[in-house]
């Protein structure tokens, strides 16, 4: 079994930053992806950012506000969030690929408001 527990989340006002961090626990082990994921209230959950192996991938609307980075060693992922938009408010959820079963976390709820 696979665990994942997301934290960081919050209320920030446009333009602001916020650090997400996933840690991962249990059997994991060989070569694995970790990213994050995004679900707006009504709207399917949508890739944000991706890290295989050291290369990373973003969705489009977040390249160059977003960095996605992983302690492998910890077995955490993170993600930092900056020049925060409303439109990136959702919950986000962490996402682990091993050996062609996906694992997902709780998620943690980011609002980007005034």
């Amino acid at each position: 079994q696979v665990q994942l527990v997301e934290s960081g989340g919050g209320l920030v006002q446009p333009g602001g930053s916020l650090r997400l961090s996933c840690a991962a626990s249990g059997s994991i082990f060989g070569t694995y992806r970790m990213g994050w994921y995004r679900q707006a209230p009504g709207k399917q959950r949508v890739l944000v950012a991706l890290m295989i192996g050291g290369s990373p991938t973003y969705a489009d609307s977040v390249k160059g506000r977003f960095t996605i980075s992983r302690d492998n060693a910890k077995k955490t992922v993170y993600l930092q969030m900056s020049s925060l938009k409303p439109e990136d408010t959702g919950n986000y959820y962490c996402n682990l690929g091993l050996y062609g079963t996906d694992y997902w976390g709780k998620g943690t709820l980011v609002t980007v408001s005034s």
